[in-house]
């Protein structure tokens, strides 16, 4: 008996071997596309389904590449040839809301808008907030530690985890954390299984931190700024004030120009779009209006065209442009969508290291970021010709080479290679790099006492 007829028998019909399922699987929202094709499609619905997949695979040695709504960035859920790709998508439900203790029990397939849906009549919202948070799964952002637009005030996933249920390589439960808002004992495993990209073991379960609604008013402000340097001092300029907005946002001119063209002048916002370079703040809270108006102020200074709006109609409009970015990219090709992270104050470094890796390489390279908190995503446009077929893509060696580039100016600014999408298998030959030999030489061993048989996401964060 193989491998697949083993999981046949013991499972049945959630077991696909269907062509089509098995090329999807290979794909996620990076544009990589892992080569050859996976063993087998396993759509688990229940715990037990996932530890017989688990126990069946380090049976029979089969690499095991956990996937949930496959909206990653990095190539880290997708199917590699020979693997079982052990679906959770299908675990999505939310098993508990406990208004009084401010927390959710929920399975790993819940969609991210879901769950903040299902917490609004209780006046609570999940604080994680991905540009994907329509499509993207609870586990999936457990499982990159997501960030997204509103973390440089209300923090990454990780600060909103507070236990997991995971099952391991051999298909034995381990559960970490706890349901209270302290608690110290032993180490603290929960952490690290936030964000390890499927490579200790596959989560069934979480229980995460709700928040109270934010009460007060939201105000939004856009302005415009000649260059982009401007702009990244101007939002350091913010953050020295002691302003917290909810969200600050940065888009550079080269891709405001291509925003721009995508909206057209009837969605220009009341602003010159493509002149510039735009910066796109939101604050909220009891004290929105004051910190509003002392940002425009901040902004103003430092030669900023601002505009503030507190009525929801022209908020939407200006939140427009960013939420543009994506579609306006993607009209032109492929979008490779990077994602380095640098001490705040030295943004504007990184923004003209990004200029000069353009200029002299020839690769434009538009960019957007999280201004909040030093998290850009340098952009790459692949021309659709330079696909070899549907399922199959070549990345230039320019593009690379240029990637390589801004990762290495990154690091050199004090930052990092990835603020949220992870590492996955397109940065995987970097991490050593920032890491350092003790580093790197001991996240690998941690990885060998949670999987010692190296089945769980081979190839991911670190080479096979």
């Amino acid at each position: 008996m193989t491998a697949l007829e083993r999981l046949q028998a013991e499972l049945g019909t959630i077991v696909s071997v269907d062509p089509a399922e098995l090329t999807a699987a290979r794909a996620d929202r990076s544009g990589w596309v892992a080569a050859g094709l996976p063993l087998a499609v396993v759509r688990a619905g229940t715990v037990e389904h996932v530890q017989t997949t688990l126990r069946i695979a380090s049976e029979w040695r089969v690499p095991v590449v956990t996937r949930g709504a496959g909206t990653g960035l990095a190539g880290g859920a997708c199917g590699t040839d020979g693997s079982i790709v052990l679906s959770v998508a299908g675990m999505n439900r939310i098993l508990e809301i406990r208004p009084e203790d401010e927390l959710a029990v929920v399975e790993p397939g819940v969609i991210n808008q879901h769950l903040n849906d299902a917490l609004l009549e209780h006046g609570l919202w999940f604080a994680p907030d991905p540009a994907s948070k329509d499509i993207s799964s609870v586990g999936g952002n457990i499982a990159t530690n997501a960030g997204g637009l509103l973390c440089a005030k209300y923090g990454v996933t990780r600060e909103a985890v507070l236990g997991l249920t995971v099952v391991l390589a051999d298909g034995s439960l381990l559960r970490t954390g706890r349901r209270t808002v302290k608690g110290v004992t032993g180490y603290d495993l929960t952490a690290l299984l936030t964000g390890s990209e499927g490579t200790l073991g596959v989560i069934v379960e979480a229980v995460v931190r709700a928040r109270a609604i934010t009460a007060g008013e939201t105000v939004t402000i856009g302005a415009i700024f000649t260059d982009v340097g401007r702009a990244a001092a101007a939002s350091a300029l913010v953050t020295a004030a002691r302003i917290r907005p909810a969200v600050m946002e940065l888009i550079d001119p080269v891709a405001l120009a291509l925003i721009a063209a995508h909206l057209g002048p009837a969605a220009s916002a009341g602003l010159p779009l493509g002149r510039g370079a735009f910066l796109l703040l939101q604050t909220d809270g009891p004290a929105a209006r004051e910190e509003a108006e002392q940002a425009v102020a901040v902004l103003r200074a430092a030669g900023g065209q601002a505009r503030m709006s507190t009525d929801a109609a022209s908020a939407e409009r200006l939140l427009d442009v960013r939420r543009a970015a994506h579609p306006a990219l993607a009209a032109h090709g492929q979008v490779l969508i990077e994602d380095v992270c640098v001490p705040r104050s030295r943004m504007k470094e990184m923004f003209d290291r990004i200029a000069e890796i353009s200029a002299h390489s020839g690769v434009p390279i538009p960019t957007v970021a999280h201004a909040g908190d030093g998290n850009l995503h340098p952009n790459f446009i692949i021309p659709v010709d330079r696909f070899r077929g549907p399922d199959e893509q070549v990345v230039p060696e320019p593009i690379w080479a240029a990637a390589g580039e801004l990762f290495r100016a990154a690091l050199d600014l004090g930052g990092t290679l990835t603020g949220e999408h992870g590492v996955g298998v397109l940065k995987r030959r970097w991490l050593a790099e920032e890491l350092g030999d003790t580093s790197f030489t001991m996240q690998r061993r941690i990885k060998t006492v949670f999987d010692p048989l190296g089945i769980l996401n081979p190839g991911t964060m670190f080479a096979s």
